[in-house]
């Protein structure tokens, strides 16, 4: 940078101590408004790159590595020996058959429409880390059919709503008969009836299961349903060291266009577009707010072109044009945005280090209740670039206006 090129006299104008305490005040709330919004954006972006891995996190004890639904229709005719032979291919260390439908619960004069998934309870706990989630109760029988009548696990919401939480607690479940006619004259022989007990509640963390899933056994499911040995869909976990997603690329060639294979993160894809959604929207709006802040900078450049008049005249008695006395402005302009952009990601960057290894900001509420006690966050490289790369464009467009103000200043002379 020579001190005669315009970037060299704008550098040199930014380290000149400005004579007004009006365009100092002015100019420090411009570095400050760029760096804050920085700091801002890329704090946001880290807090949901921290819920995503928390997500992922939760996903890993509950959501199977691959689930194997059919490509048409709502049942899979032969669930078991789908699953066994599924169970016997390489890669894949467990396979079960699961029956997931709606149903009614009741218990104690309260009632609530339910998420009934039938699984053999042994094979799911290999699958999941469903032992882990358990929260109230007692633990998971191996054999819940051991036990009269026979063990079930509730979510949280289950369990609220009917204010079942004892192991004493029989709850009773209906479904409605697939076929045949309602019995207007007795409407309970329309529907099928069974029972469990609440032995256990567990925790998943992810709202869609909370609220109204109800695990019972895999025979007592397909009773209610009127199922044989058909089954809604198969799950199965990776063998060690097996990427999911490898699986499931196995599983697609090997069952062929019939069956719709997904992994665990295809399987949750929706969760995870939905944060992506949130974290970008939420960013442009912060991106606007320091469209905003940079209004701060245009304010600043203007008042720095009318108190830099006498240097502009004896530039252009040099014989500078127009042209170059602009980019000296647009220079500076620029070095200013540059300051609270370099000011604004170091900030960032230092608060969500010390939030991600120390959690100094903690989400209020109950922390015994509460599934996280501070904001999750993960501060990722690729999310610096575009933060710096948004604070630069705006920088140019607010450099070009300065440019175009010093020139309007030296054409209005000139009249």
């Amino acid at each position: 940078m020579t001190k005669g090129t315009p970037a060299g006299i704008a550098w040199r104008y930014l380290r000149h101590r400005l004579p007004h305490s009006a365009i100092k005040a002015v100019a420090a709330i411009s570095i400050a408004g760029v760096a804050v919004a920085t700091a801002a954006i890329l704090c946001v972006l880290s807090v949901f790159n921290g819920f995503k891995e928390v997500l992922t996190e939760r996903d890993d004890l509950i959501t199977p590595d691959v689930i194997i639904t059919p490509a048409k229709g709502k049942t899979i005719l032969n669930g078991d020996s789908l699953a066994n032979a599924i169970r016997g291919m390489r890669g894949v260390a467990e396979a079960t058959p699961m029956v997931e439908d709606q149903a009614l619960a009741i218990f104690n004069m309260q009632e609530m429409p339910v998420m009934l998934r039938g699984i053999d309870f042994s094979a799911f706990r290999k699958i999941t880390g469903i032992d882990s989630l358990i929260i109230a109760g007692e633990k998971i029988y191996s054999d819940p059919l051991a036990i009269d009548p026979p063990s079930g696990l509730l979510s949280p919401g289950v369990a609220s709503r009917l204010g079942s939480y004892s192991s004493d607690d029989r709850i009773f479940l209906f479904a409605p008969r697939r076929e045949g006619r309602i019995n207007l004259a007795n409407p309970a022989m329309s529907f099928f009836t069974d029972s469990i007990t609440a032995t256990s509640v567990f925790e998943s963390r992810r709202s869609e299961i909370d609220i109204n899933t109800v695990y019972v056994p895999l025979e007592l499911a397909r009773g209610l349903f009127q199922y044989d040995t058909e089954a809604t869909s198969i799950i199965a976990k990776c063998a060690p060291g097996i990427e999911s997603a490898h699986t499931a690329e196995m599983l697609r060639k090997a069952l062929g266009n019939a069956y719709e294979v997904k992994d665990r993160v295809e399987s949750q894809e929706i969760n995870f577009r939905m944060v992506n959604i949130e974290k970008w929207i939420t960013a442009l709006l912060l991106f606007f707010i320091l469209i905003i802040a940079s209004f701060n900078i245009i304010s600043t450049m203007t008042m720095i072109v009318i108190e830099k008049n006498r240097s502009i005249k004896v530039f252009r008695a040099l014989g500078m044009t127009s042209g170059r006395i602009g980019r000296i402005f647009a220079w500076e302009s620029l070095y200013i945005t540059l300051a609270g952009a370099l000011s604004g990601l170091a900030i960032g960057i230092i608060l969500c280090l010390l939030q991600e290894h120390f959690g100094f900001i903690k989400i209020s509420g109950d922390a015994t209740r509460m599934i996280l006690q501070d904001y999750p966050v993960r501060l990722l490289a690729r999310d610096i670039l575009p933060v710096a790369g948004a604070v630069l464009l705006t920088g140019f467009f607010t450099s070009l206006t300065a440019a175009s103000f010093a020139r309007s200043r030296i054409s209005g002379k000139r009249r």
